[in-house]
């Protein structure tokens, strides 16, 4: 009988954490306002993530980029306009766990994990609407469907966290570089950006909580 590979436990590395990075990096002085802040600004400035979703015929994920809308509810949910008669619609309806993750050039990275639900409120449309979106849409030329905000075919996904962590270092890329170069030298894990996470716990308690706009 062929033998398994059984992976090493963690921590049985003497003294020392297998994962360093992480192990080297982990911010756990700031407050919870600090870490929604602080990933609000990130994301907001990024505009745009990967949303990513199950197949519904295969069961293999894929990712899409969209562009961050808007918040609510403090900052814990987070909005993107839609075409409803896509297959990510058809994705989220059969299931609604997804992951959105922002990136910027420096490779400070945000992944926020929710569910999401399709929202057609036309008020809430209407409130975050940029003609922008008409190019994205087209206009079918039928007087309805002319990527207004009154197309029916317009949307919103919104994106209730569940947990999310980040690594922000605010250094640009010479300072990251600089970093890297060093840890590289050195053999020891670089402090590029500290890592932040946000338990359910903790976003369930800001979601509710007045101390924050969205």
């Amino acid at each position: 009988m062929a033998s398994v590979q059984q992976r090493p436990t963690p921590g049985t590395f003497g003294d020392k954490k297998p994962d360093q990075y992480a192990g080297h990096n982990p911010d756990v002085e700031l407050s919870v306002k600090d870490k929604i802040d602080g990933l609000l600004a990130f994301m907001k400035h990024c505009r745009y993530g990967m949303m990513t979703t199950r197949d519904t015929s295969t069961g293999l994920l894929a990712s899409r980029c969209m562009e961050l809308a808007a918040t609510e509810s403090n900052g814990t949910d987070l909005l993107f306009f839609t075409n409803t008669h896509t297959h990510k619609v058809d994705e989220l309806a059969h299931d609604p766990h997804t992951n959105i993750s922002f990136v910027n050039h420096v490779g400070e990275w945000a992944s926020i994990a929710g569910s999401a639900s399709v929202v057609t409120d036309r008020d809430l449309i209407r409130k975050h609407y940029k003609s922008t979106l008409r190019a994205w849409l087209g206009d079918l030329g039928d007087g309805r469907h002319d990527g207004s905000a009154e197309d029916p075919r317009l949307g919103l996904i919104r994106v209730r966290m569940t947990t999310a962590a980040c690594s922000i270092s605010g250094k640009g890329l010479f300072g990251t570089v600089k970093d890297v170069v060093t840890g590289a030298m050195s053999g020891k894990a670089h402090e590029v950006a500290k890592m932040r996470e946000l338990s359910q716990e903790e976003v369930d308690k800001w979601r509710s909580s007045e101390g924050a706009s969205s």
